[in-house]
C-alpha cells in the first residue's frame, strides 16, 4: 500500500560532453581537475558485475569520459577485482572494497559493497529533481528478461513493498520484449487499487525475474500501462506513468504468493479482465496466470524476507540503505533469532493492534506506506495530534513530538507485545531537508498501518503463507 504525499526518485543521466583533444580554438591549456566515478557507492550482489565510469572534470569546466583513459583499482581485490582498462569490475566475497580511477596523478573513488547472492540493497533518498515530496520511500533494483533468453535490463527505483504480492513495472521503462499471457481468447489485465485511492491498470506478460544475485524465475508481472485496451470504469484514473507515482515499479513481497488467489480463480470481478482490442470485461484466472510474489518460486530462499534497515536519530536522516534478505533461517544472514512471531489472518495478512484501549484486528506491517497511518479515535488523542495546515494536511502537526505505546498481538489474539513510536510535526521534520524519518505520521479512516517507520532500527521477517522456517508456518510478521 501507499500514502499520499509522495515524491519520484530521479533518474540519473549522465551528460558526457566530449571534450577536443588539443585545447581547440585558440584558447588555454586546459588541466584535468577532479575525476567523478559512477554510479556511487553501489550495492551488487555476489556472481553479478559492475560496470564503473570515470567522468574528467577539466579547468575550463568542460567533462570528458575517460573511462578507457584511467588506470582503475580495487582496494581489496578478495572482495572485488576491476579491469584495468575498461572499469568492470568483479565481485569476488561478500565485504566492501575502495574502487580508485587515476590519471595523471588525479583520482576519483568510490565505494563497492558486496552483498550475498540473496540480498537486495534497499535505498531511501532524496529525489531532487522531481515535483512532489515522497519522504520515507524506500527502493531496490530488479533485473527482468525475455523468458528463457539473455535479453535483459535493470530497473532502479521500484518500491519495495512487504503489503503487496508481485512484481509491477511502467511500461515506459521497459526495454525488453515480454509474451502475453492470455486469458481465454483474449489477453490477461489487471487493475490494482491502493489505500490511497490510486490505481494501476496494464497487461499481464511473463518475465524471467532476477532479485539479487538469485536464479531467475519465471513468472507473471503486471506491466502498468493506462494506455492498454479500454480501463475498467471500476478502475478510475490509472497512473500514467512512473512522473505522476514517484516510482518505476513495485515490488510486492509481502506473506501471500498470489496477489489475488482462490477468490481470482473462483471469478472476483474488478481485479482480472479479459481484453480483445479495446474490449474489457472481468475474467476468473487460475493461479498459475495471476501476478505473483516472485520470491515464493526461489528453488531455497523461498520462505519469506528479512527487512533490515538501521536506526534513524530524532529529526530524520538524509539518506539510508538497508538490506532485503530473502529467504528466512535459509543461510547464515537471514537467522531469525531474537524476535517474536506474530502469527497473521491466512486470508488478509492481517494481526491486531491495541492504542489506548481501542483495538485494531486489521493490522499490518507495510513498507510500501512512506508513515505509520491510524484512526485517532479518542478525542484526547485526537487532541494530541491535530493534523497539518495545508499543503501537508494528510499528515500529523502536533506542537511537540508525542511518545505513545501500542500492543501488536497475534490475529488469535496472541502472542503480544509493546510497540513504543513516536509522531512528529510533519511540517517541520519536511523543512529539516531530510528524507528519511522515524516519526512520521497521519490519520487513516480504519486499521493501523505500520509503515517505513516501524522499520528503522529494526529486522522485520515476513513468512510468506504455507511455507515452513524455524518462526511459523506463514502467513506471519516477525520482528
Amino acid at each position: 500500500m501507499r500514502s499520499s504525499n509522495v515524491l519520484i526518485l530521479a533518474l540519473w543521466i549522465l551528460l558526457v560532453a566530449g571534450c577536443g583533444g588539443g585545447g581547440g580554438g585558440g584558447g588555454g591549456t586546459k588541466t584535468l581537475v577532479s575525476i567523478a566515478i559512477t554510479p556511487s557507492n553501489p550495492f551488487i550482489a555476489v556472481a553479478t558485475t559492475q560496470q564503473f565510469t570515470a567522468t574528467g572534470t577539466y579547468s575550463d569546466n568542460t567533462t570528458q569520459n575517460l573511462t578507457a583513459s584511467v588506470t582503475w583499482a580495487s582496494s581489496n581485490t578478495g572482495v572485488a577485482t576491476i579491469v584495468g582498462s575498461t572499469g568492470l569490475a568483479t565481485p569476488v566475497a561478500v565485504g566492501s572494497t575502495t574502487i580508485t580511477a587515476t590519471l595523471g596523478g588525479i583520482s576519483g573513488t568510490t565505494t563497492l559493497t558486496v552483498t550475498a547472492n540473496n540480498v537486495l540493497a534497499i535505498s531511501v533518498k532524496d529525489s531532487p529533481s522531481l515535483a512532489f515530496r515522497y519522504p520515507n520511500k524506500p527502493t531496490v533494483s530488479v533485473t527482468i528478461c525475455t523468458p528463457g533468453t539473455s535479453t535483459c535490463q535493470t530497473v532502479d527505483d521500484i518500491l519495495l513493498d512487504t503489503m503487496s504480492y508481485g512484481l509491477r513495472l511502467f511500461s515506459q521503462v521497459l526495454t525488453v520484449p515480454l509474451p502475453q499471457v492470455a486469458a481465454g481468447s483474449g489477453s490477461l489485465a489487471e487493475c490494482v487499487q491502493f489505500a490511497d485511492g490510486s490505481a494501476d491498470w496494464g497487461p499481464v506478460q511473463m518475465a524471467d525475474v532476477i532479485l539479487g544475485g538469485e536464479p531467475a524465475v519465471s513468472v507473471p508481472v503486471h506491466v502498468f500501462n493506462a494506455a492498454f485496451g479500454t480501463v475498467p470504469s471500476s478502475c478510475g484514473t490509472p497512473e500514467a506513468g512512473p512522473a505522476s507515482a514517484g516510482y518505476n515499479g513495485i515490488l510486492g513481497v509481502g506473506p501471500f504468493a498470489y496477489d489475488c488467489g482462490s477468490r481470482c480463480v473462483s471469478g472476483l470481478a474488478n481485479i482480472y479482465y479479459s481484453c480483445s482490442g479495446t474490449n474489457c470485461t472481468g475474467t476468473s484466472v487460475p493461479l498459475a496466470s495471476q501476478v505473483q510474489n516472485p520470491v515464493a518460486l526461489l528453488p531455497v530462499d523461498n520462505n519469506g524476507v528479512l527487512v533490515q534497515l538501521p536506526a534513524i536519530p530524532a529529526g530524520g536522516a538524509p539518506s539510508v540503505t538497508g538490506s532485503l534478505i530473502l529467504g528466512i533461517g535459509t543461510r547464515t544472514n537471514n537467522i531469525p533469532s531474537g524476535v517474536t512471531t506474530y502469527p497473521a489472518d491466512p486470508t488478509t495478512g492481517d494481526f491486531s493492534t491495541n492504542l489506548n484501549g481501542t483495538g485494531f484486528p486489521n493490522s499490518f506491517i507495510d513498507s510500501g506506506s512512506n508513515g505509520l497511518f491510524f484512526d485517532e479515535i479518542t478525542p484526547a488523542l485526537a487532541a494530541q495530534l491535530p493534523t497539518c495546515a495545508s499543503p501537508n494536511a494528510s499528515w500529523f502537526c502536533p506542537p511537540s513530538t508525542v511518545s505513545l505505546t501500542a500492543t501488536n498481538s497475534g490475529y488469535q489474539g496472541s502472542p503480544s507485545g509493546p510497540v513504543s513510536f513516536q509522531i512528529g510535526n510533519s511540517t517541520t521534520l519536511f523543512s529539516s531537508g531530510n528524507n528519511a524519518f522515524a516519526e512520521l505520521g497521519g490519520p487513516a479512516p480504519s486499521g493501523f498501518d505500520w509503515g517505513m517507520p516501524f522499520f528503522y532500527g529494526r529486522r522485520v521477517f515476513a513468512g510468506i503463507k504455507g511455507k515452513a522456517s524455524s518462526l511459523w508456518i506463514g502467513p506471519y510478521w516477525a520482528y
